[in-house]
């Protein structure tokens, strides 16, 4: 019953050129994990609520520190052989007495030096780069959904939270193709008030279950309240 009585307000909306959209955030995301390991934290007291700034969720990391640490203490070794081993070639070259072979096998010390100094420069950006995936900010966003807890382990792939940006406002809906023409110069009225919402996109292809009309996006600002049924006229 419900189901009918919404189809025949909607028809008679369409009819007396009157739209109705729900009011969504501009954007929503779904966070899923980049790495694996062990939550030591899960911020389920924001749940609900803006961010500022906050910590989310945070991965276990003690072990990646570690090795960072050790990494970059490798590469200044490498840096100090390349250092000692490049002086060493650079005195054989001069050296006539000494054969082609002695000479690059000393340069050969070199090469596979700086080889080793590159792989350690990426491991040091890979580990960077974990680390920082498994301590999750957000600045602003609002935390709709926390999925996992502390003591929790997680996969790459497995999700975390869901956020929302609460900037903007976004109205969504059908009109039908042979009408969105007539309506890019009109004035939008929003719940019988005159706007100054203008249509932030129109998608030109159809969809499946809409085959006859076309999506329209307006984009409102200053919005206090999400989720509410809102009546879009175009005048």
């Amino acid at each position: 019953m419900k189901i009918f009585i919404f189809c025949f307000i909607l028809v008679n909306s369409l009819i007396a050129g009157e739209y109705y959209a729900k009011l969504e955030p501009i954007e929503s995301y779904t966070v899923k994990s980049a790495v694996s390991g062990k939550v030591v934290f899960s911020n389920t007291k924001i749940e609900g609520s803006k961010a500022n700034n906050s910590v989310i969720i945070e991965i276990d990391s003690k072990v990646n520190k570690m090795d960072l640490s050790q990494s970059r203490n490798k590469l200044k070794y490498i840096n100090d052989m390349i250092a000692i081993e490049n002086n060493n070639y650079k005195r054989l070259n001069k050296v006539s007495s000494k054969s082609a072979f002695e000479k690059d096998t000393q340069k050969l010390k070199v090469i596979n030096l700086k080889s080793s100094k590159a792989d350690m420069t990426i491991q040091i950006e890979n580990l960077k780069d974990t680390i920082k995936n498994k301590k999750l900010i957000e600045k602003s966003n609002y935390i709709s959904n926390i999925a996992v807890k502390q003591g929790d382990y997680v996969t790459p792939g497995t999700l975390l939270y869901e956020s929302k940006d609460l900037s903007k406002a976004k109205l969504e809906f059908y009109v039908p193709i042979n009408e969105v023409e007539n309506l890019k110069e009109k004035a939008i009225y929003l719940d019988g008030k005159k706007s100054d919402v203008k249509i932030n996109k129109i998608y030109t292809i159809a969809d499946s279950q809409h085959i006859s009309s076309y999506k329209i996006q307006l984009l409102v600002s200053n919005v206090d309240t999400f989720s509410r049924l809102v009546k879009i006229e175009f005048k």
